[in-house]
């Protein structure tokens, strides 16, 4: 008859031969890479979790199709002042939207649901090249889709002021081009009255 005790100590090696792992050195060391996600000089406005839906249009026949869900969010550029909408699916951080955010856009209330809303971008780089979207996007409930639509009128309408002051700049520059034009003119013909003077004074 086998000693119990014998017949515990092999149980116990076999669960240290499964629990045994090795350690070993990789052939090839990678060094650690910083990613950048192009947010870096840009400063948080708006975060929230949302679903994001386009209307594809190309299919027959035209539907709403999922885009993915993660954090919407609204991000000024530090320098620029523009402000976009970028949104990435969680997990894969894949892009999904990512668009300025422009005064002429409207947020509209998507088939009466009060936590959903439609909007149309003219040019979204989700996917890399320029695309004109019709987008919807649907929050966990109406007070979220709320915050959302008040921050998105927020930033349409500093997109307005800043829209309006770089035009204000540029007609500043313009009238400044043309003072500078003329103050060269008149600087010309004094020198070609300077130059007739002195040639009338040797005749």
């Amino acid at each position: 008859m086998a000693d119990p005790k014998e017949e515990q100590e092999t149980t116990t090696d076999n669960a240290e031969d499964t629990n045994h792992d090795p350690h070993f050195e990789p052939i090839v060391s990678l060094p650690e890479q910083e990613v950048k996600t192009l947010e870096e000089d840009e400063e948080e406005l708006f975060k929230m979790r949302a679903k994001l839906y386009r209307f594809a249009s190309e299919n027959d026949p035209p539907e709403w199709k999922e885009r993915g869900t993660g954090d919407v969010k609204l991000l000024k550029h530090k320098e620029k002042g523009t402000i976009r909408l970028l949104m990435r699916r969680d997990r894969t951080l894949k892009i999904c939207a990512n668009h300025h955010v422009l005064p002429s856009m409207e947020l509209k209330p998507n088939a009466g649901s009060d936590r959903a809303w439609v909007w149309n971008t003219l040019a979204d780089f989700a996917d890399e090249s320029p695309k004109p979207e019709l987008l919807a996007i649907r929050f966990l409930n109406a007070e979220n889709a709320q915050k959302f639509k008040v921050k998105f009128d927020e930033c349409k309408e500093e997109a307005r002021k800043s829209e309006n002051g770089a035009g204000e700049t540029a007609d500043k520059v313009a009238e400044k081009l043309e003072e500078l034009s003329v103050k060269e003119g008149t600087t010309e013909e004094k020198k070609e009255e300077e130059k007739r003077e002195k040639a009338e004074e040797k005749n």
